[in-house]
């Protein structure tokens, strides 16, 4: 996490990953203006760029191609992302809902985007796609288009939506599908493509030259599965039907009480400034431009992001704001499903395959400047300071990666080794336990969600009820507006997961410093003896709940090396609770949570406690996505050295997963020795309730210690 040298003072919030606001990010990155937190809010880790979408749909571009790391983005802006959909702002209270959460701003932007679904149409929603937004769209598209290759499916297509983004997607899907494909074009209107009538000729051409079945005219009246229903009773055979009649605002945004358009599209002035708002914002699909208005093109977002950048930065700061003048034409140019184009502009059309570079040259353009992202001056990144003159360490892990050293701590801190001290209370037995984690995610809920659920590990663990928490919290400099917006934060998302538990927050403590930290000490009650390091049996099986890699998904994340998809997933499965898990695990022999030690350690604990040996199956131990590969790059946490120093694997090798054992765990999966004769049936409980579970080896007689096979 960054230290905020300026105490931090206003919050700007952007609503959407679009186009404009991924520039914004990317200039603000390279400068940024001190004291004011960003925080971008988007369904998804990643965000598309909508120009290549009918190339990815005919097989020139991988998903991965179009998609800008929102996660990667919002680290080298020192921007928080919160992973999550927009359902309403309240601009008078400066309040923006995602959810049932409220996130306060001072200063907003909305750049969302649009979509093609077409909820009115019956039968859409169970049998058809729409083209927007990406990520549905392509998972069903990928996955048609394996089913045809495989002779599962027939190559039956209908996109309905005859303008040119849906001629492009036809073409696109012609040109994918291959001979032998059904594709049919169906437009209401009286001829395809009516916002374009200089590339009409050229586009039915090329349609034509693609067997695309033009249905002009035609009106949908239903989406059956396997066929369309048009007006007058005739049937369109499609096995994909795919939604791109129009670009329709997202229903929400004429909910907020904000000056819309009939279609639903907010009104912006020339300073892109929602009409009759001084704080809020919009640019992109989503935005109306009042005094020019334009077609929806990603054109006028890219171009708008330098303007909608500098007056951000002029309201937050009392600057003067600046007028976007839109171009009155713009060069048009659309895919014909091959490697060949078609361009328009000021009147003149033409195509041909050097159009088809030249577009794809501009679009790899713009997603160059996403990845690899500038590299700023040593001076404005964070880094811990040198040990030496020689040597510059890599900036420090936050959760468990940032723990003392395994050895450190055992030669200072005396006591039984297990996960919480058991204590009697006039007859009552408790389990107490505290646990502390250095920030490493800039949004303080999700962090406590996930602070709150690894400090549960233990009480779990060891098979006591949750019953009380106390709350330590450090943050870093900021004004008391912001201090209670954050405090209002993390206090909902702590009580909401110790609520779940069957627990209650009972008190704490706050402080300043120069960054965010979470913990809490928690009380759990025992009503059966406590399941300890020391209860497990030779011959005992190993089961793990959830996979590791935690730790090197979170460095790489901070050097800005994790995927977003990965990252998303990661931030999902912590936020998870593990209750009942621990309740499925109830008869375990021994029990622990694995932790900042790693596998490794926390297994060694077991071994020593029990005096038995552990062999493990390397193969059957699960790793979390992104990990491995990440592992093999030479990515490590900042404990892992000490932790492999620690605690020792004979026979682990230079294998990437044999590195994983020691990658310290944040909110890591629950660790268990359990009769050989249950495994199987407690493995097939815990894999129903939906968690990862695998078992991993057994305990045997021997010299305490791990082995791997």
């Amino acid at each position: 996490m960054l230290s905020h040298t300026v105490p931090l003072s206003r919050d700007l919030v952007l609503i959407g990953g679009g186009h404009a606001h991924a520039l914004v990010l990317r200039m603000w990155g390279m400068r940024p203006l001190a004291g004011v937190r960003v925080t971008v809010i988007d369904p998804n880790p990643v965000a598309p760029y909508s120009g290549m979408l009918p190339g990815m749909v005919a097989g020139h571009y991988r998903q991965s191609d179009l998609e800008i790391d929102l996660v990667r983005l919002a680290r080298f802006a020192g921007a928080r992302l919160i992973v999550g959909a927009v359902t309403g702002i309240d601009a008078r209270a400066g309040r923006i809902m995602v959810g049932t959460r409220a996130v306060a701003f001072d200063v907003a932007s909305v750049d969302v985007g649009i979509h093609s679904a077409m909820p009115d149409l019956p039968g859409f929603a169970e049998h058809a796609v729409a083209a927007k937004p990406l990520g549905p769209f392509a998972a069903r598209w990928e996955g048609f288009v394996a089913r045809v290759a495989a002779g599962e499916e027939a190559p039956q297509v209908a996109v309905i939506g005859g303008g040119i983004a849906g001629v492009e997607l036809a073409m696109a899907m012609a040109h994918r599908l291959g001979a032998g494909a059904e594709v049919s074009l169906i437009e209401r209107a009286a001829e395809i493509a009516p916002e374009g009538p200089v590339l009409r000729p050229r586009l039915m051409r090329a349609l034509a030259g693609h067997g695309v079945r033009m249905l002009i005219g035609a009106e949908v009246e239903e989406v059956c599965e396997g066929a369309l229903r048009l007006a007058g009773g005739a049937a369109v055979p499609s096995r994909l039907t795919v939604g791109a009649a129009g670009a329709r605002a997202h229903g929400w945004l004429a909910r907020t009480g904000l000056p819309v358009t009939e279609g639903g599209f907010l009104r912006v002035g020339a300073d892109l400034r929602v009409e009759g708002q001084a704080s809020l914002f919009a640019a992109g699909d989503c935005a109306h431009l009042s005094h020019a208005p334009r077609p929806k093109a990603g054109v006028f977002a890219v171009r708008a992001a330098p303007v909608l950048y500098h007056n951000l930065r002029a309201v937050l700061s009392g600057g003067r704001l600046r007028p976007f003048h839109p171009q009155r034409d713009y060069l048009k140019l659309i895919s014909l499903g091959g490697k060949v184009a078609l361009a328009e502009k000021l009147g003149l059309a033409f195509s041909g395959p050097l159009l088809w570079r030249w577009k794809d040259r501009i679009d790899r353009g713009f997603m160059a400047k996403f990845d690899p992202l500038p590299a700023m001056p040593a001076s404005n990144l964070p880094r811990e300071r040198a040990l030496t003159e020689e040597k510059v360490p890599d900036p420090m892990c936050g959760g468990c990666g940032a723990k003392v050293a395994p050895g450190v701590l055992r030669d200072a801190i005396s006591g039984t080794g297990e996960d919480a001290a058991v204590i009697d209370t006039g007859g009552a037995a408790q389990a107490l336990s505290i646990d502390h984690l250095r920030a490493f995610v800039e949004d303080p809920a999700l962090m406590a969600r996930i602070a709150a659920l690894h400090a549960l590990g233990d009480i779990w663990a060891m098979g006591a009820r949750p019953q009380a928490a106390l709350v330590s919290i450090t943050l870093p400099r900021m004004t008391e507006t912001l201090q209670a917006r954050t405090m209002a934060e993390i206090m909902g998302a702590a009580r909401e997961v110790f609520a779940g538990a069957g627990a209650a927050i009972v008190g704490g403590h706050s402080s300043m410093g120069a960054e965010m930290s979470l913990g809490f000490a928690l009380t759990g009650l025992l009503e059966r003896a406590a399941i300890t390091l020391g209860g497990a049996r030779a011959g005992d099986v190993l089961i793990l709940t959830r996979g590791i890699g935690s730790g090197t998904l979170l460095a790489a994340e901070m050097r800005g090396q994790a995927s977003g998809h990965d990252m998303a997933a990661l931030y999902a499965l912590l936020a998870r609770p593990q209750g009942d898990a621990a309740a499925i695990l109830a008869q375990a022999h021994a029990m622990t949570d694995v932790t900042g030690f790693g596998l490794a350690g926390h297994l060694g604990n077991i071994c020593r406690a029990s005096g038995l040996a552990a062999r493990l199956d390397l193969a059957e131990v699960p790793v979390l996505p992104g990990a491995e590969s990440l592992a093999a790059q030479g990515i490590r946490s900042t404990i892992w050295e000490a932790n492999r120093r620690a605690a020792p694997v004979i026979g682990a090798g230079p294998d990437p997963r044999a590195v994983l054992l020691h990658d310290p765990q944040t909110a890591g999966g629950l660790l268990a020795a359990v009769a050989p004769e249950a495994a199987t049936r407690l493995l097939a409980a815990l894999q129903a309730a939906g968690h990862g579970a695998a078992i991993i080896g057994q305990m045997e007689a021997g010299e305490p210690g791990v082995a791997v096979v």
